[in-house]
């Protein structure tokens, strides 16, 4: 399925910023379940519930992203067109209530992907499918590539719009018109913070949290301590998904657009393992793929999805036609 961007959006901002904030989402009827984590938190998960034995699809979304983004919202209606089952577990603090330990969620983190989707595996009676869009995206190729043959009980795999190099996307973030995107992201993680430290007193350093103008300084100072890492650069490097491209060995689909304003097409990595295929489309924005004409369509990125997790991928397609825009 190629993608060709209408002639109403002319470039990787208008096809990023539109399908965001200006395509009606499509209503789904989610159905939600709170869930404690083991180690004291909770999570909400959103499901949509299908016909037994259809295939059932997890999607995980991006950052400061939830079952309203719509992306999310266009999965689900289309999943609810086929009779599919899905779920969309909300990483921590994403679900309109705050979480309760003292953490949040991050590109890398791959062990909380884990425990969702092993949860989550016994309630398919079909085919059991995994997605993720955005930091959900590299979240989940993370945990493709660290678990490698363990992650074979989901059958084929799909990440949209994965910030590959978080070290090259937070740069291209901080230059020019893309700063709108990171103040966009701010404006919502930094009351976050605010609200965890009065839970916390002392997890991290309050003024300079606030004074932090770019994600990048955002990381060094909450995300990366928070989780483990030295420093931000610690983390944008060993939470970037590109490193483990070559130890993915379920079907998996990365679908980047080369006018992404996140990542730019020069910074997509060329290689990955056999059963990966690579399909960088010239346009399509960051989570944008819009069609049609206006006000536009948000259908083709999920049947873009669909398509490739009911195809013929049991061993991945070839990885040179799939950078030709498959």
């Amino acid at each position: 399925m190629n993608y060709t961007a209408p002639l109403w959006l002319p470039n990787g901002h208008f096809q990023t910023i539109y399908p965001a904030k200006c395509i009606p989402k499509p209503a789904v009827a989610f159905r939600r379940e709170r869930w404690q984590t083991p180690d004291g938190d909770f999570v909400d998960v959103d499901f949509v519930d299908g016909q037994p034995g259809a295939p059932f699809v997890v999607l995980f979304h991006g950052l400061e992203g939830s079952s309203d983004s719509h992306y999310c919202r266009a999965l689900g209606a289309e999943l609810m067109a086929r009779g599919w089952s899905g779920a969309i577990p909300h990483f921590r603090g994403c679900s309109g209530e705050p979480n309760l330990a003292p953490r949040f969620y991050h590109s890398g983190d791959a062990q909380e992907a884990d425990w969702m989707l092993r949860r989550l595996r016994p309630l398919a009676t079909g085919k059991f499918y995994a997605c993720g869009v955005s930091l959900g995206g590299n979240v989940l190729l993370r945990w493709l590539g660290e678990s490698q043959h363990s992650a074979q009980f989901v059958d084929a795999a799909v990440a949209v719009s994965a910030p590959l190099d978080l070290a090259r996307g937070g740069e291209a973030l901080g230059r020019g018109f893309n700063r709108v995107y990171q103040r966009m992201f701010l404006q919502t993680l930094k009351p976050k913070c605010a609200a965890k430290l009065r839970q916390f007193p002392g997890l991290f350093d309050l003024d300079a949290m606030h004074a932090a103008s770019d994600l990048y300084t955002f990381d060094n100072i909450v995300t990366a301590p928070l989780h483990g890492y030295r420093n931000v650069e610690d983390y944008w490097d060993r939470a970037s998904a590109r490193h483990v491209l070559e130890d993915i060995t379920v079907p998996t689909l990365v679908l980047n657009a080369r006018n992404d304003p996140f990542l730019p097409g020069r910074y997509l990595p060329q290689a990955a393992s056999s059963h990966v295929v690579l399909d960088y489309p010239a346009e399509g924005g960051h989570v944008g793929f819009a069609t049609g004409r206006p006000p536009g369509s948000l259908a083709w990125l999920p049947r873009r999805m669909i398509h490739f997790l009911e195809g013929d991928n049991s061993i991945g397609a070839p990885q040179k036609a799939a950078l030709c825009d498959a």
